[in-house]
């Protein structure tokens, strides 16, 4: 079981589920540095949690930063030892539509960053015999899905990373875990809403109700309901090398 007191990193933490583990974290106990681009949202997350945060401004593409950022955490407070790994974005198009850049740039944020960002936070996580690293993955990393092949490519990826890396790491009290939603209540999902309502003859709220029918419970998922999983995640030590469902019914496993 874990205790109060311990230092969390979210990344991809200024809005959405990102946001909302930040918030769980905090109401936990536990001090929580906030890591995203967007200082301004940010700092408003930080305003509203319960305990202690430290926004940390990077970008999880770029190497030198995200060194940065650990480097301040562990001046300040000390090294990180619960890791939730929330940046990502997504894109849609047909395959024969996909450019080399867009497939680059859909592996870099959504397996590369997290890949960077588990390697740096593992040194010390081993070192004290205790860490929990979480993943935000998708149900589309554990099937096909038409339109957002670079995207399922790269959530496929990130969980072949989780597992490899429980697999390796079982004995050393760090656990390595992946939260896969379906379509949650995002920026991120508001933002595939406006592109359907964009490309066909819907509304955005007919579109949105859409995407919630697509899911058997027939809604979108709440931020708070995948920030539950990465609780059960950071509590649990006999939790490893899973990817946890959060989509309504949309893929039993």
């Amino acid at each position: 079981m874990t205790v109060p007191g311990r230092v969390c990193l979210v990344a991809g933490a200024s809005r959405g589920i990102g946001a909302a583990v930040a918030a769980m974290l905090s109401a936990e106990g536990h001090r929580v540095a906030l890591l995203g681009r967007d200082v301004a949202a940010l700092e408003e997350v930080a305003a509203g949690l319960a305990g202690p945060a430290l926004v940390v401004p990077a970008d999880v593409t770029d190497p030198v930063a995200v060194e940065a950022a650990f480097g301040r955490i562990e001046r300040d407070w000390r090294p990180v030892e619960v890791l939730v790994c929330s940046a990502g974005a997504g894109f849609a198009a047909p395959l024969v539509d996909t450019s080399d850049s867009d497939w680059a740039r859909m592996l870099d944020l959504n397996l590369t960053a997290p890949f960077r960002l588990i390697r740096r936070a593992l040194p010390s996580m081993t070192g004290r015999g205790w860490g929990r690293i979480v993943v935000i993955a998708s149900v589309v990393g554990k099937r096909g899905e038409a339109q957002v092949a670079a995207y399922t490519a790269a959530k496929h990826g990130v969980l072949g990373l989780v597992r490899a890396a429980a697999a390796e790491l079982a004995r050393t009290g760090v656990t390595v875990n992946a939260v896969c939603p379906g379509y949650v209540d995002t920026p991120m999902t508001e933002a595939t809403v406006q592109a359907i309502a964009a490309r066909s003859d819907r509304s955005p709220d007919e579109a949105r109700a859409a995407l919630g029918r697509r899911q058997p419970i027939g809604r979108l998922i709440e931020p708070d309901e995948v920030a539950e999983a990465v609780r059960f995640c950071v509590r649990n030590a006999a939790v490893t090398g899973q990817g946890i469902n959060v989509d309504g019914g949309t893929v039993q496993s």
